[in-house]
């Protein structure tokens, strides 16, 4: 009863938000809608290292697919367990390839980088989307997701990639779904950037990490993980 009492004032404070995102992906099914937001969108992104939200004219956003896909991801937002000044959850993830590290980035002596690949927000057997540069399906054990984070290390040669567990903990953790950027220092979340695709924001990273590397002048080094 309790559970039901709990799961039903769940359901009431996601609401509002759900509809209104419903609303959002049934106006975007209108192309001239859709080209204007993407536009405006456009606009508003201050730096060229955040991705652009493309959408192609042929993929529908107002399915049964989509909305699942949007309620779940609200979902593990709202109920995730990290958050910024918290102790950042130490959750399990599976290691995709033994690999040398080596310097891959600019922030490379600051900062340690992790990619956690987490289940596929847009899986060719459910809510497809063209744009996807590779069409993979949803998977359904631990080789499935392994042998799909293969990808990623092609795409990312020398990088870090593990996956997370079919219990799918690290993305509810974090609210991952469906891209989420991180910086945790000392087992404590010190940054928590938006929900992508449209929270997605390389650039405040960029800035946080060159915020820190500033105030690491004439003191002892650290290193973050990121």
């Amino acid at each position: 009863m309790a559970r039901a009492i709990k799961h039903a004032a769940l359901c009431l404070m996601l609401l509002p938000r759900f509809l209104l995102a419903a609303v959002m992906l049934w106006l975007l099914d209108f192309l001239c809608i859709r080209k204007k937001v993407l536009l405006k969108m456009g606009e508003k992104q201050d730096s060229p290292d955040d991705p652009k939200v493309c959408v192609s004219d042929s993929n529908k956003m107002f399915t049964l697919e989509s909305l699942r896909a949007v309620w779940y991801g609200q979902k593990l937002d709202f109920l995730k367990s990290a958050h910024l000044g918290r102790t950042a959850p130490n959750t399990e993830v599976v290691l995709v390839q033994e690999r040398r590290q080596r310097v891959v980035s600019q922030y490379a002596d600051i900062a340690d980088f992790l990619v956690v690949y987490i289940e596929e927000a847009h899986p060719s057997d459910g809510w497809v989307s063209s744009d996807a540069p590779y069409q993979i399906p949803k998977h359904r054990c631990l080789e499935d997701r392994l042998r799909a984070a293969q990808l990623m290390l092609t795409e990312m040669p020398g990088g870090n990639v593990v996956v997370d567990n079919m219990d799918n903990s690290s993305n509810a953790a974090y609210g991952a779904y469906f891209e989420r950027l991180y910086i945790v220092r000392d087992e404590k979340v010190v940054y928590q950037g938006g929900r992508g695709p449209e929270g997605y924001r390389i650039s405040e990273l960029r800035n946080w990490l060159e915020q820190y590397r500033n105030d690491l002048v004439n003191s002892q080094t650290a290193v973050l993980h990121v």
